[in-house]
């Protein structure tokens, strides 16, 4: 069977169209994160002009010299800027790359704070206060996505819920105050910065690390996923769509019934130079103090229950801290046997 990522129309819980469609579309939403774990959806609501008041912003940013990017570097917390070859994601799914810390690509990140939620006494560390650049209308255009790629993952949540046979609200008290992140991601580099050959890696293999993950991107090849056939996959946003994708916390819950897919960026090499791509994922990874058990309804791997910021805190030491994940077990023997690609 060839590799295929659904197209699902979740107008249903967008308000959009008719509620009445919504168990077809959760059975919908049900076999696509069984048989995948990566889903197109369109019905989603995000104007138009606010995904390219993005795209506006993450140009205007990026666009910087490095050094006035780097004044825009955090240290400690998941916000600001990222510069290239400082992360490895393979290190996150438990596997080490030649390189230490090769990956790629330049990010931005923005998320939830302390100050969304005056009413609790949430920690500083992963509801760290946003840092925004100096650049024209850039808080006020990644805001504006922020708020509606969040709004985008909430409907998804209660489709799953629906998909799952759970009640509609079940991953609210999971979410009310959800470490959501948005990381805009680059993948251009000037020449000379980095070597151009086979093995190069704008974003190493991983999982995504919480429940669920909207991606915008542009129409660009790069990303891969790993499918069952052990064989890497290219996917490509259709023209309107938001690619969204499981992550780890979500295959806890369900015991692996649905899929924390692995994938990775490879992007391509035109003329010998990178072809420029960007991307901007929203990562709904639930509440900080939220505990996950496996249903028990699950018919799968029994996971042991852990916190939410326990499994974030081992996964970014990983990526961003230079440490082995030795946790991630599954991930890194299917990365090992996977088919070179």
């Amino acid at each position: 069977m060839s590799f295929h990522v659904p197209t699902v129309d979740i107008s249903s819980y967008t308000g959009l169209a008719d509620p009445f469609g919504r168990p077809a579309t959760a059975a919908a939403l049900d076999a696509a994160c069984r048989e995948v774990g990566f889903i197109q959806i369109v019905g989603h609501g995000v104007p138009d002009d606010v995904s390219a008041g993005l795209a506006a912003a993450m140009d205007s940013f990026f666009g910087q010299d490095l050094e006035t990017k780097k004044a825009a570097r955090t240290s400690g917390v998941n916000r600001g800027y990222t510069p290239p070859k400082s992360e490895a994601l393979s290190l996150s799914a438990g596997v080490a790359p030649a390189d230490r810390m090769n990956d790629f690509f330049e990010a931005f990140n923005i998320g939830v704070t302390t100050d969304d939620h005056p009413e609790l006494a949430l920690p500083a560390d992963h509801y760290a206060q946003n840092l925004w650049p100096d650049v024209p209308g850039f808080e006020e255009q990644v805001q504006r996505y922020f708020h509606e790629a969040r709004r985008v993952a909430r409907a998804l949540t209660t489709g799953f819920a629906d998909a799952l046979g759970l009640p509609g609200d079940f991953f609210e008290s999971f979410t009310d105050h959800s470490i959501d992140v948005l990381r805009m991601n680059n993948y251009a580099l000037p020449p000379g910065e980095i070597e151009l050959d086979a093995d190069l890696t704008g974003m190493g293999e991983h999982t995504d690390f919480g429940i669920v993950t909207v991606l915008w991107a542009d129409r660009v090849a790069g990303l891969q996923v790993l499918g069952h056939d052990g064989a890497w996959h290219d996917v490509m946003p259709e023209p309107g769509a938001l690619l969204v994708n499981l992550g780890d916390l979500m295959a806890r819950w369900t015991g692996d019934r649905w899929l924390s897919t692995l994938h990775r960026v490879k992007p391509p090499v035109v003329d010998g130079r990178i072809e420029r791509r960007r991307s901007a994922a929203l990562f709904h990874d639930g509440n900080s103090d939220a505990l996950i058990r496996t249903l028990p309804s699950a018919d799968g791997v029994a996971y042991e229950p852990i916190r939410v910021d326990e499994h974030i805190e081992a996964k970014l030491n990983g990526s961003r801290g230079g440490v082995l994940n030795t946790t991630a077990t599954r991930e890194a023997e299917r990365i090992r046997t996977a088919v070179p690609g």
